[in-house]
């Protein structure tokens, strides 16, 4: 009978114990730079990510590349093969052409200093599957509560105006008449099924944006690139060196976004 309720606790313990991901501490990595270091946490539920830019750290694969790719009040970009020892004024960004899968998770998303994974456009690439080696980190702007506002309803209203009209245009002769014969009943009844196709298919839409009030909020203090959520693979955060990232990304740049002074990753530094 001890034995039976011992075992009873062990499987209720583990029924209710939080996921592997959240018990796993988060590592955490320093991008040694020429214009100072920057300090990253990578996030335990993109372990393909996590995994890989901490076995390509290891193996010196990032040392001596540049941030080839600067975009002021959107991104830094780097890790490309390529740009090691890149002559001047040269174009950069054809490294390995390998991917991996995506990992794109809804909790994390493009504030600034978010860590992500560039990759090919949706027409070649329609898995959304990530440059294997290169990465950026969000610069970003910050938006006021309108420009949020002007964001999600410029995406949302359309999509939302197709579904009713999907719905409710079929059945507009029929819902005309039940009003126009004051059949109140029976106007329900069918409205009511409109109503709910109309929710239902709006609830599964995964084009539509859901903002949480933690992004609104950073992407109101601390700026970000709202249009890149969802479409792009989001796998760390930067805890310290947000003095070097508004630096780097106010450099000045040539016509193909590359830093005037190169920006050399010196070491990424996988603390252990």
């Amino acid at each position: 009978m001890r034995a039976k309720s011992f075992l009873s606790l062990v499987m209720l313990a583990a029924l209710f114990a939080p996921p592997l991901a959240a018990q796993e501490q988060e590592r955490m990595v320093v991008v040694e730079t020429s214009a100072g270091s920057m300090k990253f946490k990578l996030y335990n539920d993109t372990p393909g990510h996590r995994d890989n830019f901490i076995r390509l750290a290891r193996e010196g694969q990032y040392d001596g590349t540049l941030f080839y790719r600067v975009v002021k009040e959107f991104m830094i970009q780097g890790g490309s093969s390529d740009s090691r020892d890149a002559r001047p004024g040269q174009e950069l960004g054809y490294g390995q052409e390998i991917n991996i899968p995506a990992e794109i998770r809804p909790a994390h998303y493009h504030k600034k200093g978010a860590l992500a994974a560039p990759r090919q456009p949706d027409n070649l690439n329609p898995e959304k599957k990530s440059d294997i080696s290169q990465f950026y980190i969000v610069a970003g702007k910050k938006y006021t509560e309108e420009e949020i506002d002007n964001y999600v309803n410029a995406i949302n209203k359309p999509i939302k105006r197709a579904i009713q009209e999907k719905y409710y245009y079929p059945k507009k002769a029929l819902l005309d008449s039940l009003r126009a014969a004051r059949a109140v009943a029976e106007f329900r009844k069918v409205a009511g099924v409109v109503k709910k196709q109309i929710n239902d298919e709006w609830e599964a839409n995964t084009e539509k944006i859901t903002m949480t009030a933690r992004q609104r909020q950073d992407y109101i203090t601390k700026g970000g690139t709202p249009h890149l959520d969802n479409e792009y693979t989001v796998f760390g955060e930067m805890v310290e060196g947000f003095d070097v990232l508004d630096r780097i990304a106010a450099m000045p740049t040539d016509k193909n976004n590359r830093p005037l002074q190169d920006v050399k990753i010196i070491h990424v530094k996988v603390i252990e």
